[in-house]
């Protein structure tokens, strides 16, 4: 295909072409999003005990068949929307550049042909007549050519990017001969993905697991949690939902097996799970790693919650005798919140992603180094697949779990939290500019021996720069009693969850 004219170059409309790219922009953005709520939608009715039989397995079927074309509409606009905005990148540069080539030629004056190469008449000499050019003359003209080559090499780069933004989307049969007139036949050209191996994910970083997810199908995500439940269940950047789903199948593979690892730990998981569940609460099994004594519960959605908080425990817990009392906590910070903020929809994370040190290794930091990478990795998890619909997120550490908060801010990247809430810290290394949070909140009453010592670094209440804002407190309060509805700090503590703190 032949350059188009240097003239029409010049002459394209590229706010009209930055328009339609941020049209496709806006629609490869929602459908993620838009995919999530319908898949939702599906998980919703296999679950309802109101409806089964013939229609509602056709139901399920129908949009399990909408997720695998939406996937694959996704996946199509996404690549062909990366072609689109370089094709805008180099249109514009081509047209800016013809401009400029026109314009100095017009000023010597000269003219450029299509291909940008100078055409007669040459400007003629005032005193003689002559035709002929000056040194200024022909440089003039030689930067009018250099840039009219430059205006056609990009031209020729839009004109490979448009090709290729339109072959991403032939296999929906966009830009084909026969369109696809209706759902049936789109679903017919769309291509199916390949089965999930998310072995292939170890060592993957959140954002990447939460592309790869994406990337699936329903079908193929079903597949995934039904043969690695382990893995899936262990991912950090996959959905709250399925990390459930995935954990739950693990959990009942240990509680089968009495000489399992972890048996101890699973036992404390399903009863914590029951009790809960009975009482009609919403329950999500978020980690399940028993072998280690590692397990996260979340109360509450957090795929769909506006706000989310962790709440990270201190030393001599462990998630085999002590979830029932983190999980309590974790309910109460968020009944917390909803009284700050009636209607708000919270979920709170019962987190024992770190094994906390007992006694003697409380001194140290080999816990706080570990658990602070690994709540490093649980909230970008959580930013990756909230990307779409974003969470505020509050961490809520007591004692020794300030120090894991601590270590986490020392991790590559950003803290991914909007607010950071030190319960009875022994200290730390970082101010509250160095969490990293935009809020950096400290509890510490005077009766709480922990914070009189400090074993870790600079202590939040007792240290003037540290910076932090100041929840209340009684004076008579325990080092064990900062989540107890009989003292201030808990309301406080679910206001800056819902974000209804008031401004001192």
């Amino acid at each position: 295909m032949s350059a188009p004219p240097l003239t029409a170059i010049a002459g394209w409309d590229v706010p009209l072409l930055r328009g339609a790219v941020w049209t496709l922009d806006a629609v490869a953005d929602r459908l993620p999003a838009w995919r999530a709520r319908m898949e939702a939608v599906g998980r919703s009715l296999t679950d309802a005990e109101c409806w089964y039989g013939p229609a509602a397995q056709s139901a399920g079927a129908a949009l399990v068949e909408v997720s695998t074309v939406a996937t694959a509409a996704t996946a199509a606009l996404t690549e062909s929307l990366g072609h689109t905005q370089r094709l805008l990148t180099e249109a514009a540069s081509a047209q800016e550049l013809a401009e400029q080539a026109l314009a100095a030629a017009a000023a010597v004056p000269v003219a450029l042909d299509d291909a940008g190469r100078l055409v007669g008449p040459l400007p003629t000499d005032p005193l003689t007549g002559a035709p002929g050019l000056d040194a200024d003359q022909t440089a003039a003209v030689l930067r009018a050519q250099e840039l009219a080559a430059d205006a056609l090499a990009a031209t020729a780069l839009a004109a490979s990017a448009a090709t290729a933004a339109a072959d991403a989307l032939v296999g929906l049969g966009i830009g084909g001969p026969f369109a696809p007139a209706d759902f049936d036949a789109l679903a017919a050209l769309a291509p199916r993905t390949p089965g999930a191996n998310p072995t292939l994910l170890l060592g993957a970083t959140p954002g990447e697991v939460a592309g790869w997810w994406g990337g699936l199908s329903t079908a193929a995500r079903t597949q995934a949690i039904a043969r690695t439940p382990v893995l899936v269940g262990a991912l950090d950047g996959v959905p709250a939902w399925a990390r459930d789903e995935a954990n739950r199948r693990f959990l009942d593979q240990v509680l089968a097996d009495p000489a399992a690892p972890g048996h101890a730990v699973a036992v404390s998981v399903a009863t914590e799970i029951e009790a809960r569940e009975s009482a009609g609460e919403r329950v999500q099994l978020y980690q399940f790693q028993p072998q280690q004594e590692l397990v996260a519960l979340a109360l509450g959605d957090v795929d769909t919650a506006g706000s989310v908080a962790f709440l990270v425990p201190g030393m001599r817990n462990a998630a085999a005798n002590d979830l029932t009392d983190l999980a309590a906590a974790a309910d109460a910070v968020a009944d917390a919140a909803r009284a700050a903020a009636p209607g708000a929809a919270v979920a709170t994370v019962a987190w024992f992603g770190y094994r906390p040190p007992s006694g003697a290794g409380a001194i140290g930091t080999a816990a706080s180094r570990a658990g602070g990478r690994a709540l490093d990795g649980a909230l970008d998890g959580l930013a990756a697949s909230r990307a779409a619909e974003p969470a505020r997120v509050v961490v809520s550490a007591h004692s020794y779990g300030t120090t894991v908060v601590d270590a986490a801010a020392d991790a590559p990247g950003e803290l991914a939290a909007d607010a950071v809430i030190l319960n009875g810290s022994p200290g730390m290394d970082n101010d509250a500019e160095g969490l990293e949070a935009a809020e950096v909140y400290e509890a510490s009453p005077l009766f709480d021996p922990i914070t009189w010592i400090d074993l870790h670094g600079q202590h939040p209440t007792w240290t003037d720069s540290f910076d932090a804002v100041g929840l209340p407190v009684d004076e008579a309060m325990l080092h064990t009693e900062y989540y107890d509805e009989h003292f201030p700090t808990l309301a406080a503590i679910g206001e800056v969850v819902a974000a209804a703190r008031p401004e001192e």
